[in-house]
């Protein structure tokens, strides 16, 4: 999953456990980011943390949403720098 997309045009933001927190550059809207675990792949919008695509167990869910909360500024932080087309606000 991650592989095809890893390098440059990456932001990677975070690790818990297998979970890695990241920001693609050059993403389509809306505006988002990826929570990537071997199992699974989510795409939650930055704007309401809602997941967008992907079905993670309860306890990863609870897991990428709390960090996902207490960081919001850095995501966004991390979608403006690498997603300058589409800047949030």
């Amino acid at each position: 999953m991650l592989s095809d997309r890893a390098g440059p045009g990456m932001g990677r933001l975070h690790s818990i456990g297998k979970i890695i927190i990241t920001v693609y550059a050059n993403d389509h809207q809306p505006a988002h980011f990826h929570a990537v675990h071997p199992d699974f792949e989510l795409q939650i919008e930055i704007e309401t943390l809602v997941i967008m695509r992907g079905t993670p167990p309860p306890r990863a869910r609870k897991v990428v949403i709390d960090w996902a909360e207490a960081n919001i500024a850095r995501i966004r932080t991390e979608w403006n720098r690498i997603n300058p087309r589409y800047p949030l606000k």
